[in-house]
């Protein structure tokens, strides 16, 4: 089974075989895994013809080592590129990686918590302005699914929607406003983006717990983060949204930023439990993202700890019975 395919399995509320699929939403080592760093659309600039493509292929040639390496079941490494830079390199990698890995964009046109410059008057603006913003709601709404369209006719599978929502004391709106402006619009994105085949991921840090019913609801295929510097433990939303929902994430970003290889592997070891490997419909990554700076024997911890677990039906490792 490629992981794609394992990934697949998962989204759909299955249960793969091997060990659970994979991946990162952002990963910033490649210096350390590949000798070079990840290129950007900065790095583009002024570069043009026969330059600009060799520059996309040895990228895309990058990723696929470093995600058949690293076992990665979705490839989100392309999307610091412009539109058309981000469709060419789907060739080229398809080049390197055949059809072993799913292909991903980043796109949400549902609104996120305001920047601390305008929070404020952003708020207001619900209040004074309420008939403005749904219908500027329902304008992003359009525009995410006709992107999103570009990105299926390219062999794209899986869109995840990054809009942040939640503080790590709970989400920006309260329930009764986020039901108003936020879970009508996500749930029709969530539709479109499926009716055009693609696998709809929802994205977003902090604590959901005041809101994760309304999440379930739009018809998600998968929720990301599960953040546990928020509070947010995978077992207690395990139990709330039933076996079929795929779980991305909850290994503690903190811990694999800062913390020691034996908290990584606790951390993962946790996740897998109860996300995790015999209920199957969950994909092991962090809360987060690997960065710069992150160590990478905690990374490589956390890889340990997936191997260790083995697939379903393994004698798996015991887990710590509670990790926030």
């Amino acid at each position: 089974m490629t992981p794609r395919e394992s990934v697949k399995i998962a989204l759909e509320g299955g249960r793969p075989e091997g060990l659970p699929p994979h991946f990162e939403l952002v990963f910033k080592r490649c210096e350390e895994y590949y000798g070079r760093k990840r290129l950007e659309a900065p790095d583009l600039e002024g570069v043009e013809g026969r330059q600009r493509d060799h520059m996309l292929r040895e990228n895309a040639r990058m990723w696929a080592e470093i995600y058949q390496r690293l076992d990665w079941a979705i490839c989100t490494g392309f999307w610091s590129l412009s539109v058309e830079d981000q469709l060419r390199s789907f060739d080229h990698f398809r080049e390197f990686a055949g059809d072993r890995i799913m292909l991903s964009a980043s796109i949400d046109g549902t609104t996120a918590i305001p920047n601390g410059t305008n929070m404020v008057d952003a708020a207001i603006r619900l209040f004074e302005n309420r008939d403005e913003e749904l219908e500027m709601r329902e304008r992003r709404i359009d525009d995410a699914i006709a992107r999103a369209e570009v990105f299926a006719d390219a062999g794209v599978e899986v869109i995840l929607m990054c809009a942040d929502y939640c503080f790590n004391d709970g989400p920006w709106l309260s329930p009764g406003m986020f039901a108003d402006f936020v879970t009508p619009f996500l749930a029709r994105q969530v539709e479109g983006f499926q009716q055009l085949g693609l696998y709809a991921v929802k994205h977003t840090d902090g604590d959901i717990m005041p809101i994760l019913d309304q999440l379930i609801d739009t018809g998600i295929d998968a929720l990301h983060s599960l953040d546990p510097m928020a509070g947010v433990d995978i077992r207690e939303v395990r139990r709330l949204v039933g076996p079929e929902l795929c779980l991305m994430g909850n290994v503690n970003c903190a811990l694999v930023h800062a913390g020691t290889p034996d908290q990584v592997r606790e951390s993962s070891l946790y996740c897998l439990e109860h996300g995790g490997v015999e209920n199957g419909a969950y994909v092991f990554c962090t809360s987060n993202c690997i960065f710069e700076g992150v160590p990478l024997e905690n990374y490589a911890a956390m890889l340990q700890a997936r191997e260790d677990f083995g697939p379903p039906g393994a004698d798996h490792p015991q887990a710590p019975p509670e990790m926030l």
